[in-house]
């Protein structure tokens, strides 16, 4: 039998608990940490310098681990997927607003003629175009339809550029290299990992959602997917 999402019960306290047995709120406070963490050593091993010594064909583990180390922990701990969960499919889809000023940010590289000329093409135009349209998303008829379209959209296009990126790596391409470079590289150890391993687990979210619970989200989008 499928496995629906755990409900929310009450257990006579103020923090509400999961029948996966998952505090979220408990779990909140751990992912803001290693998150906060995760930003902190990214940025001081950037601005020191740390990822220009690394050979570029290393970028591309580099990015698999960010991406799949979040993922793992979310299929492996109860309690961090019924965290995710919980969270509104909404501000789930907000996070990728942050994709507009990343795109411009390799349309600038681009322009100066920093990265390669396809590699800017498949990553900074796809990344504003799924950025622009977060709020066009957010606008149209409450339902997991809207979310469910957004995020597969995303993930293609992060597949795209992600593949781009890995290929010109792999291939130490021309121009690569300054993807390496502080403040881009930011970028690719954080921004990228996060937003590729958020769009699995938001996908993975919304196809678990019970029939029933799709067809509330029109009027409770509000609440977490995961407390219908």
């Amino acid at each position: 039998m499928r496995q629906n999402f755990p409900e929310t019960v009450t257990t006579g306290g103020p923090t509400p608990v999961t029948q996966e047995g998952a505090n979220p709120a408990g779990v909140e406070w751990y992912f803001v940490l290693a998150l906060t963490v995760w930003a902190a050593v990214a940025f001081v091993a950037a601005a020191g310098g740390a990822f220009e010594s690394l050979p570029l064909p290393a970028l591309p583990g580099l990015v698999f681990v960010g991406v799949a180390g979040p993922v793992a922990l979310y299929y492996s701990r109860p309690d961090f997927r019924a965290y995710v969960r919980s969270i509104p499919p909404k501000h789930l889809t907000l996070f990728h607003v942050w994709r507009v000023p990343a795109g411009l940010a390799f349309l600038h590289y681009g322009s100066n003629g920093w990265l390669p000329e396809t590699f800017v093409r498949n990553a900074g135009y796809g990344d504003i175009a799924i950025g622009l349209a977060v709020p066009l998303v957010l606008l149209l008829p409450a339902g997991r339809g809207k979310y469910l379209a957004f995020h597969a959209l995303g993930l293609l296009d992060f597949a795209v550029a992600v593949g781009t990126g890995f290929a010109f790596s792999l291939l130490a391409m021309p121009l690569m290299e300054n993807i390496l470079t502080y403040p881009i590289v930011l970028i690719v150890a954080f921004g990228v990992c996060v937003t590729g391993a958020l769009h699995v687990m938001t996908l993975d979210a919304l196809l678990r959602t019970p029939r029933g619970t799709a067809a509330r989200l029109g009027r409770r989008e509000l609440q977490g997917v995961g407390r219908e």
